[in-house]
C-alpha cells in the first residue's frame, strides 16, 4: 500500500475506536473496551513509525524533502477560495504524530489500569480514543481549517474528559471553565484565518506560505494575522491571560491530565506557531509580544508553583511555565529548539503525571503531599521513575530537558540578555518546586493516615510499564539534538526554508563554543543549587508545608492564593457578564411573556365579542346579510377597484 494511503489511517482507527466503545459501552465488557482502545492507537502508532521511516530513508537516499499532500476529497468551493479535506505529510507532521500516538498509547495502556474498578471505563476510553482522532486531524491538516476542526475537537474531548466524573459540581465547573476560557481564544484564531483568506485567497499552508515570502518583514497585515493566531494559541497553550483553565483542569482523570498537558491539546499552539512560522517570522513586533507574555507566564507560574500543595496542581503549574519556555524560544526564532521542548516536555511531564497518579492510587486517592512522606520504599518503581522525571524537567544533565531547555536559553541569550535572565531565573524556580515536591511526596517520614499506610503498594504493571518507557524517552531523549546542530536540528530544517529566505540571520545561533559551554554551565549550576536547597529545607530539616489554616506573611499568602487572579477575573469579567445575561434573561421573559400573553387575550376578547353575534336569530342573520350586500353594493359603486 502507498504511504499516502496510509496517512489516511493513522486518524482513522481511534476514531472506529470511538465509534466501537461510543455505541456499545454499555454492552461491551470492560476488558475488550480497553483492548480496542489501545489496538486502535497502536495501529495509528505502527503505520506513523513505518511513515517515520519511510520519509526518512526516502529524503536521504532521493534528497527529496518536498512535502506529501494526500487530498481525501474536494470540501469547499466559494468562488475562487477551494478547501480541500487533506493532508500533508512532512517533517514536522510526522514528528508531532510520533509524540501523539507514541505517548497517547502509553496513556491508554496507563489508563486500563487507573480506571479499570470504574463504572464508566468504556465511556472513558472511547473518549480517549475520539481525542486522539481530533489531535491527529489537527497536526496533519494540510491548512488551517482542517487544523481549525481539530483544534475545536480537542477542546469538545477536553471538556468531556475533565468532567468525565460529572456527579461532582466542582468537577463540571472545571469542565466548563476551559471549554469557555479555550472559545475565547479559538475566535482569535478563527478571526486568523478569515484575514489570512481575505489576504492570500486561500488556506493551504503551502500556497499561504509561498505567497507570505514575497512580503515585506513587519508588514501590518501579517502582523494582525499573527497577533490573531497567538491569541488562540493563548488559549490551547494556556498563557497569560488565558491561563487559568489549566490548573483546574486537575478535576479530571490523571491519565486525562497526562494527555492534555504532555503530548496533545496544550502543545498545539506552539505547534500552530511552528507551522505557521514564516509568518511570525515576518513579524518581528508579534515575536516580541510573545516572548514578553511568555516569560511572564513562566515566572508567574512557577512562583504559584513554590507553593501548591496538590501533588497534580504543582505539575499544571509546571506545565503552564514549561509552555512559556517553549513559547519563549519561539520568541527568539528558535523553532527546532522550541519543538525539541514539545518532544521532551511530553516525555517527562507525561512521566510525572502518570508517577502522581500512582501515588494517589496507593494513597486512596489522596492528593495533598502534606499527608504524604517516606513513599520512596512502597513504591520503588514509581519513586525512581518519578525521579527521572523532575531530573528532566530540572534541567540538570544529561537527561533530556536539560539539552531543550539550555538551547531554548541560548538563543534567548543572543536575542535578548534580559529575558535570557529571567529565563534562568524561571529554571531555577522549576528546579526547587519539583524537588520540593519529590522530597516532600518520597522521602522523610509517613505523614498519612494508618488506613492509608496499610494500603500503601505499588502499581500494576498495566501502570508502571508506561512509567518504566517514559522514564527511559526522559533520560535519553536530549540525544535527538545534542549541542552543534544535532540530527532534530537537520530533520526539520526544510520546514523553515521559507524563513530562512525571509531573514536567514534570525535562525542561526550566532554563539561560539566557549560562550556556549558557559551558559550551560550556568544554567545546570543554577538547577543544581536549587536541588540543595530544596534537600536542606525538605530533608535535612524536614519542614513540611503549613496546614490549609495557618498564619501567613502576605507575599506568601498572596502567592499561595494564586496571586488572586481567578478571584479577580470572577470579580471583573464573571459576575459583570452573568448580571448582564441576568438582566437581559428577565427582560426577555418579561417581553416575550408580554406579547405571548397580550396576543392570547386579544384572541381571547375578540372571539368574546364575535361569539355574541351568534345569537340563533334568524331574523338577525338576515339583517345582516342584507346590510353586508348593501355595503358591498355601495362600495362597489363608489370606490371603483
Amino acid at each position: 500500500m502507498k504511504p499516502e494511503l496510509l496517512a489516511a489511517l493513522i486518524p482513522l482507527f481511534p476514531l472506529i475506536g470511538f465509534l466501537i466503545n461510543g455505541i456499545g459501552f454499555r454492552r461491551i465488557p470492560k476488558g475488550a473496551a480497553g483492548a480496542i482502545a489501545v489496538i486502535a492507537v497502536f495501529a495509528s502508532f505502527l503505520i506513523t513509525c513505518y511513515l517515520f521511516g519511510y520519509f526518512l530513508g526516502h529524503s536521504q537516499v532521493a534528497g527529496e524533502t518536498a512535502p506529501v499532500i494526500v487530498n481525501l476529497f474536494d470540501w469547499i468551493s466559494v468562488g475562487d477560495l477551494h478547501i480541500n479535506f487533506s493532508f500533508q505529510i512532512d517533517q514536522l507532521s510526522l514528528l508531532m504524530l510520533m509524540v501523539v500516538t507514541g505517548v497517547g498509547l502509553l496513556i491508554h495502556l496507563y489508563s486500563i489500569g487507573y480506571m479499570h474498578h470504574d463504572e464508566g471505563f468504556g465511556k472513558f476510553m472511547s473518549f480517549l480514543n475520539l481525542f486522539i482522532f481530533f489531535m491527529l486531524l489537527l497536526v496533519m491538516g494540510s491548512n488551517y481549517v482542517i487544523m481549525f476542526i481539530g483544534w475545536e475537537g480537542v477542546g469538545l474531548c477536553s471538556y468531556l474528559l475533565i468532567g468525565f466524573w460529572n456527579t461532582n459540581t466542582n468537577y463540571n465547573n472545571a469542565a466548563r471553565k476551559a471549554f469557555v476560557m479555550n472559545r475565547i481564544g479559538d475566535l482569535g484564531f478563527l478571526l486568523g484565518i478569515f484575514m489570512i483568506i481575505n489576504t492570500f485567497g486561500t488556506v493551504e499552508y503551502i500556497d499561504v506560505f509561498k505567497q507570505a515570502t514575497s512580503l515585506e518583514i513587519g508588514d501590518s497585515t501579517i502582523l494582525l494575522i499573527t497577533l490573531l493566531l497567538f491569541v488562540g494559541a493563548m488559549g490551547k497553550s494556556a498563557q497569560i491571560p488565558l491561563y487559568t483553565w489549566l490548573p483546574d483542569a486537575m478535576a479530571g482523570p490523571t491519565p486525562v491530565s497526562a494527555l492534555i498537558h504532555a503530548a496533545t491539546m496544550v502543545t498545539a499552539g506552539i505547534y500552530m506557531v511552528i507551522r505557521s512560522n514564516v509568518l511570525y517570522t515576518l513579524s518581528p513586533l508579534t515575536l516580541e509580544i510573545i516572548g514578553g507574555i511568555a516569560i511572564a507566564t513562566a515566572l508567574l507560574a512557577a512562583s504559584i508553583g513554590l507553593l501548591q500543595n496538590d501533588i497534580k496542581k504543582v505539575l499544571a503549574y509546571s506545565t503552564v511555565s514549561q509552555l512559556g519556555y517553549m513559547f519563549l524560544g519561539l520568541s527568539a526564532t528558535a523553532y527546532t529548539a522550541g519543538m525539541f521542548h514539545v518532544v521532551t516536555h511530553a516525555f517527562f511531564k507525561a512521566l510525572l503525571f502518570l508517577g502522581a497518579g500512582s501515588v494517589i492510587h496507593a494513597m486512596s486517592d489522596e492528593q495533598d503531599i502534606r499527608k504524604m512522606g517516606g513513599l520512596r520504599k512502597a513504591l520503588p518503581i514509581t519513586f525512581i521513575t518519578f525521579l527521572i522525571g523532575t531530573i528532566a524537567i530540572s534541567g540538570l544533565p544529561p537527561f533530556a530537558g536539560f539539552f531543550s531547555k539550555d538551547e531554548i536559553l541560548a538563543h534567548v541569550f543572543v536575542h535578548n540578555k534580559v529575558l535570557w535572565a529571567l529565563g534562568l531565573l524561571g529554571s531555577a524556580l522549576t528546579s526547587f518546586y519539583m524537588f520540593r515536591l519529590l522530597f516532600l511526596t518520597f522521602f522523610g517520614e509517613f505523614r498519612g493516615t494508618e488506613e492509608q499506610r496499610h494500603h500503601l503498594h505499588e502499581s500494576p504493571s498495566t501502570m508502571t510499564a508506561p512509567l518504566v518507557v517514559l522514564a527511559i524517552l526522559s533520560a535519553i531523549g536530549g540525544g535527538m539534538n545534542l549541542p552543534g546542530g544535532g540530527w532534530l536540528h537537520h530533520f526539520l530544517e526544510p520546514i523553515f526554508a521559507g524563513s530562512k529566505q525571509v531573514n536567514a540571520a534570525a535562525l542561526e545561533l550566532t554563539l561560539d563554543h566557549s560562550t556556549e559551554y558557559t551558559l550551560m554551565a550556568v544554567s545546570a549550576g543554577v538547577a543544581l543549587l536549587s536541588l540543595v536547597l530544596a534537600y536542606v529545607m525538605y530533608v535535612s530539616r524536614g519542614a513540611v508545608p503549613a496546614p490549609e489554616n495557618a498564619e501567613r506573611s502576605l507575599p506568601e499568602q498572596v502567592v499561595y492564593n494564586k496571586y488572586y487572579i481567578d478571584e479577580l477575573y470572577d470579580t471583573i469579567i464573571v459576575r459583570p457578564v452573568r448580571g448582564i445575561g441576568d438582566a437581559l434573561y428577565s427582560f426577555g421573559e418579561m417581553l416575550v411573556d408580554g406579547v405571548v400573553n397580550g396576543v392570547a387575550w386579544l384572541v381571547r376578547q375578540g372571539a368574546g365579542q364575535l361569539r355574541r353575534l351568534q345569537n340563533g336569530s334568524i331574523g338577525f342573520y338576515v339583517l345582516a346579510m342584507v346590510v353586508s350586500i348593501v355595503l358591498i353594493f355601495a362600495l362597489r359603486f363608489f370606490v371603483r377597484f
